[in-house]
């Protein structure tokens, strides 16, 4: 159920399958879920600007069920300093936006959770 989606204007690299396999991991540990239900979803968009530059940036969403928004402030500091390691990519340079999605509304294997 947790889904974190990247889409930024740095070009990924070949190995961007062990990318989204370490987001993956840490997504679940940041949020104690099982990983098989974590999804990553990683875009390259070069058409993406921030503060007026076109330096690298990432624009994220960390949505799931039961996100406990007392620990946004961890999330974000954790996921910043993941794609600051493996993209390069400055904290300044990073919005994350947040969502806690109420069961009724996560649709999964033909029904919801």
């Amino acid at each position: 159920m947790p889904l974190l989606s990247i889409e930024t204007n740095t070009a990924l690299p070949a190995n961007s399958g062990r990318l989204t396999a370490e987001l993956s991991a840490s997504v679940a540990q940041w949020l104690g879920k099982p990983e098989a239900y974590v999804m990553v979803r990683l875009q390259h968009n070069p058409a993406m600007r921030f503060a007026g530059t076109t330096d690298p940036l990432a624009y994220c969403e960390l949505k799931s069920i039961g996100l406990p928004e007392s620990r946004t402030g961890d999330l974000s500091r954790d996921l910043c300093a993941q794609l600051e390691q493996l993209l390069s990519i400055p904290p300044e340079r990073v919005y994350i936006e947040f969502s806690d999605a109420p069961r009724k509304f996560w649709g999964w294997n033909g029904s919801t959770f």
